[in-house]
């Protein structure tokens, strides 16, 4: 609890902060900030106090376990290498850093609450904290067209969902009589489920479909993702995507155990619609940051098997896929942004030539595309492994098999990328990553190859 009231004393840190002046110094003191929340975070490893604040127990709102406790370190951790960028992405926009800073703090602290809910009201709460903040930095270059038509979009069908999400949370409350997740679950395990229930049940479904671009309500994700600036799309593909499956997650495995049998065809078609669409459209576009949203599709899809698979415990395989997944992302558009800055193109095509003019930023946007393709010895291989035998352990042979298909058919696409920086001519053009890009860059390229080779140690964090 005292993780999630410090999260949200950093975001009101950030407003303070404008009225004293401080906005060249804000970023630095909230990589300090996340810091020790990072540290603190992973203290509270293997208690289960129940919370409270000021004395009043919130038992029946919200409960830290080790997978909110896994959940929630990551998603520091990963704002922490966006702030990292933000240093220098928003040097030319001073005048704004203090609203952007705490509407990405503020989008952290609804992450933190995703991960630890322990009531359908707190699940909502969460949810429109993460997606108004989004809105708003999606739309937040108010005189770039792109950008005004991104956040609309975004806000337009986070509308839609937030109704269905509501509505199914009603439903759910008319047959159980309770917000609560314990009460909830042991109706959905007693057996003789009432239509209102399942309906109630699938509208939730389709509302975290919305919310992790799921096909066939993904269509906002591509021009959302090219729409708005690059590194709010780093940060809504990486923190947001994770925040979402972690929710998902919680929310069938606790809530809903009993009832997940009676969506499984929704989610055999769910999942397999968003791996092969999203790889097969991947392959026909070429800009970069939307063969970035449909790959974020795709890897949707990949994690949907994890869903499926809750019965035989897959939280260690969706954790690890999840670090593995959000790492690779952050470390591909923090080596892109400054390819995007110096060429003002955000097509493939901007990376001709790059292994030439820039060997070492090529190498590493290599590293990280060999990841998210799924090809060993990186991390990505080994994602895609586990998830791929949990479901082999739950006999979801049908759709392991789809899968595999799909992470073949992807590896084209990712190449595209990977030959355009060592079989095309430069342009003369130079490109200069200042430090901090080298920085994230480089950490988030060894994680990869480290979590490839050392993963033991993680997928040993949810047993």
């Amino acid at each position: 609890m005292n993780t999630l009231i410090l999260c949200v004393g950093l975001g009101l840190f950030c407003l303070v902060a404008e009225l004293i002046n401080i906005r060249k110094l804000l970023l630095p003191i909230l990589l300090v900030g996340l810091g020790v929340l990072f540290v603190f975070t992973l203290t509270t490893w293997g208690t289960e106090l129940p919370p409270s604040i000021w004395g009043f127990s919130m038992e029946t709102m919200i409960r830290f376990d080790n997978f909110s406790i896994a959940f929630s370190a990551l998603a520091i951790f990963i704002t922490a290498l966006v702030f990292m960028l933000a240093i220098d992405y928003y040097k030319t926009e001073e005048n704004h850093i203090t609203d952007y800073a705490s509407i990405l703090m503020f989008t952290l602290t609804g992450a933190l609450v995703l991960f630890s809910y322990w009531n359908m009201a707190m699940l909502y709460l969460g949810i429109e904290i993460v997606s108004i903040s989004m809105y708003i930095m999606a739309g937040s270059r108010k005189f770039d067209t792109r950008s005004n038509e991104a956040g609309f979009k975004y806000f337009l069908m986070g509308a839609f969902a937030s109704g269905f999400l509501l509505m199914g949370i009603a439903m759910v409350y008319g047959a159980t009589g309770s917000f609560v997740i314990e009460e909830i679950a042991l109706y959905a395990n007693g057996g003789n489920l009432s239509p209102l229930f399942i309906t109630g049940l699938v509208l939730i479904l389709i509302a975290f479909f919305f919310k992790v671009s799921a096909v066939p309500f993904h269509f906002w994700s591509p021009d959302v993702y090219e729409g708005s600036p690059a590194l709010v799309t780093a940060f809504m593909s990486t923190l947001v995507k994770i925040t979402m499956f972690g929710a998902f997650y919680r929310l069938l495995s606790l809530a809903f155990p009993g009832a997940i049998s009676e969506v499984y065809t929704i989610l055999f078609i769910v999942a397999t619609l968003t791996m092969s669409l999203g790889n097969l459209i991947a392959i026909t576009q070429v800009s970069f940051k939307r063969i970035l949203a449909y790959s974020g599709i795709s890897h949707a899809g990949y994690m949907l098997i994890a869903i499926m698979a809750i019965p035989v415990d897959s939280s260690a395989a969706l954790f690890y896929y999840t670090i593995s997944y959000a790492i690779a992302g952050v470390g591909i558009f923090a080596a892109a942004i400054p390819v995007f800055f110096f060429m003002n193109n955000e097509k493939v095509e901007a990376f001709n030539g790059l292994g030439k003019k820039n060997p070492a930023l090529a190498f590493i946007i290599t590293i990280l595309m060999l990841s998210m393709a799924g090809i060993p010895p990186f991390a990505g291989f080994l994602a895609k492994y586990y998830v791929f035998s949990k479901a082999v352990e739950f006999n979801l042979y049908a759709i392991t098999i789809i899968a595999i298909i799909n992470s073949i058919i992807g590896v084209y696409y990712y190449f595209k990328v990977i030959l355009a920086m060592y079989t095309q001519e430069p342009d003369g053009i130079e490109v200069k990553p200042t430090t901090l890009y080298w920085t994230v860059a480089i950490a988030c390229a060894l994680l990869v190859i480290v979590i490839g080779i050392l993963p033991n140690t993680l997928m040993g964090l949810m047993s």
